[in-house]
């Protein structure tokens, strides 16, 4: 007997795809992830423009975490032309991308997992019967965009960071502000993780890669070294080399692999397998009242680590407020040209830039792989060892279950290059 699995559009991601499988006689014949998002060209268009355009073209890529690819870009370009920035910047990047995780986390799993696993069409659905938990994501969700705007001067798209600096850096009495805020919010990021620890989890491990970045000291998001499960320990200029991608036809976004190897995940479940001991004590605490063991390596776990992940964002920031000084800095420096390499932890996982830039500080080439660009592969992977285990369910479950395996990694689509209205019929 042969089935068919058409998934024309994934709901509750950003962005375009589909899923296709043929099924005969129990086996997999076919299966494609496909993402039909078209070309967004922003490698291409950068070339010829001056550099300190690009922080502002690329925040364009994404809505959700556009601080992210800013500051991933500038520290690229800041590496090419050799600028060494101040602790104050460091640590004001560092609560800018804490504000993104605040607020990607909150809205992925209250918005887009929860409803899958409390047995709900969307958010909106589920409100009426868990109208607290709802509120209180949208607390969270108000305090990491609120925490952006102050940092990064908007909400979205922020305009305030820029090549060795800050353009405009926040009052300390505003943030002393959000650290009240952020001491209250503590208590509704700590129900945050209980509530995902109920969720039902399917029993489903695969044997696969897990890549973040390391630094060694702190729990690393804008710094370290890329590291992984299986022995990957390389720098930011070292990426190309180790990390290279492959086009699939029926896919608009490229399939990462490690070179000698293949497929890998980046995002928050990688991150806390490999930076456990390096998140803030009450984050670790949190994880430890679950239950679940660290490293793990269950993708339906991707939840419970954005969830641990929103505690230690919330501890990060308030450590980060008590030892920020504040004040006005020289962000003057001289233009020069080169090759600069930068790797960040986004949201959703490892984000990589890279630029050469010439002499009159125009852009000659552009390298960017997002978080989601990385995963792909490791999706459509997981769906070959995933989907074989609910042939024998209805129609509604096996489209829920297949949706809820892409989900597990947040996918935004559109960095990559709607995802999952599943059709099952006989052939």
């Amino acid at each position: 007997m042969s089935k068919q699995i058409k998934v024309d559009y994934l709901a509750r991601v950003e962005g375009e795809g589909a899923l296709d499988i043929k099924v005969k006689d129990g086996e997999i014949q076919s299966l494609q992830l496909r993402i039909f998002e078209p070309p967004r060209f922003f490698q291409g268009f950068l070339v010829g423009r001056k550099f300190d355009e690009v922080p502002g073209i690329v925040s364009r890529i994404c809505g959700i975490c556009p601080a992210a690819h800013q500051v991933t870009s500038i520290m690229a370009l800041e590496d090419a032309m050799g600028i060494k920035v101040t602790r104050q910047t460091q640590d004001l990047r560092r609560l800018l991308a804490l504000s993104q995780y605040i607020q990607s986390h909150t809205l992925h799993i209250y918005m887009l997992a929860a409803p899958d696993f409390l047995g709900y069409e969307s958010v909106m659905a589920m409100a009426a019967d868990y109208k607290p938990v709802v509120e209180r994501a949208l607390k969270l969700k108000r305090l990491g965009n609120d925490l952006t705007a102050c940092i990064g001067g908007r909400e979205v798209h922020p305009v305030t960071a820029a090549i060795n600096g800050f353009t405009k850096v926040p009052a300390k009495k505003e943030l002393e502000g959000f650290k009240q805020k952020l001491l209250a919010a503590k208590e509704d990021a700590l129900e945050t993780v209980k509530l995902v620890n109920t969720f039902p989890i399917p029993d489903f491990t695969r044997d696969c890669e897990h890549v973040a970045l390391s630094q060694g000291s702190v729990y690393a998001l804008n710094e370290g070294n890329l590291v992984s499960t299986k022995g990957l320990h390389i720098s930011a200029w070292q990426y190309r080399s180790h990390i290279q991608e492959k086009q699939e036809v029926h896919s608009s976004a490229l399939h990462s692999y490690v070179v000698g190897r293949n497929s890998f995940m980046v995002g928050p479940l990688p991150r806390v397998n490999l930076n456990f001991d390096l998140l803030s004590e009450d984050a670790k605490k949190a994880a430890a009242e679950t239950g679940v063991s660290f490293p793990n390596f269950n993708p339906f776990y991707s939840a419970l680590a954005r969830a641990i992940e929103l505690v230690d964002a919330v501890d990060q920031s308030i450590e980060i407020i008590d030892r920020l000084e504040l004040r006005e800095e020289d962000t003057s420096f001289e233009i020069k040209g080169g090759q600069g390499f930068a790797l960040t932890e986004a949201p959703r996982g490892t984000l990589y830039h890279s630029y050469i830039i010439n002499e009159q500080g125009i852009v000659e080439e552009a390298d960017i792989v997002p978080p989601t660009a990385h995963n792909v592969n490791n999706m459509e992977k997981d769906l070959w060892q995933f989907v074989p285990g609910v042939l024998d369910l209805s129609h509604e479950e096996a489209t829920l279950r297949c949706e809820m395996v892409v989900r597990n990694y947040d996918p935004c689509i559109s960095c990559s290059a709607h995802f999952l209205k599943l059709n099952i019929s006989e052939v």
